[in-house]
């Protein structure tokens, strides 16, 4: 098995936004995922990007990918925020999820950024058990917000 970990790039964006959909379907709303391809490709490829991504490719099809912004904490400064997250089922067990969670912190590290956040649903326990692997900080204080415009 041929696995490439590599920041993703503009052709990779029907991929990823399949991926998505695939992650939004796990997470039970698979009816959530509303953006538009050239929406998503401008957001990250046009002259204002504002999110970044590896993918996880293996033998020539992307088979994973994080994706991430840079958020601005008050009190801690620049961090990454971990947006979405995902390894195909048939992936997973793989090592995938290791490689690309290494070069985000990797990535991190280099641009100064003092942590990674994100969000896990409470029941995806096999999500939490491998956050658990690198010392992840759960907190269940936080509730989220959201209003629509």
């Amino acid at each position: 098995m041929g696995v490439i970990i590599r920041r993703a790039v503009e052709a990779d964006c029907e991929r990823i936004l399949e991926l998505v959909t695939e992650l939004a379907v796990y997470e039970r709303a698979a009816n959530e995922v509303t953006v538009s391809l050239p929406h998503f490709t401008d957001s990250g490829f046009g002259s204002n990007p504002v999110w970044w991504a590896f993918v996880a490719e293996v033998d020539g099809t992307v088979q994973g990918f994080a994706l991430y912004y840079i958020r601005f904490s008050t009190w801690k400064g620049q961090r990454m925020y971990l947006e979405d997250f995902l390894v195909t089922e048939e992936m997973r067990g793989k090592g995938l999820g290791k490689l690309l969670f290494d070069a985000l912190i990797q990535e991190a590290k280099e641009k100064g950024l003092n942590g990674i956040q994100w969000q896990v649903l409470e029941w995806n326990e096999p999500a939490i058990n491998f956050y658990k692997k690198y010392d992840a900080a759960f907190d269940a204080e936080w509730v989220n917000c959201t209003i629509y415009v």
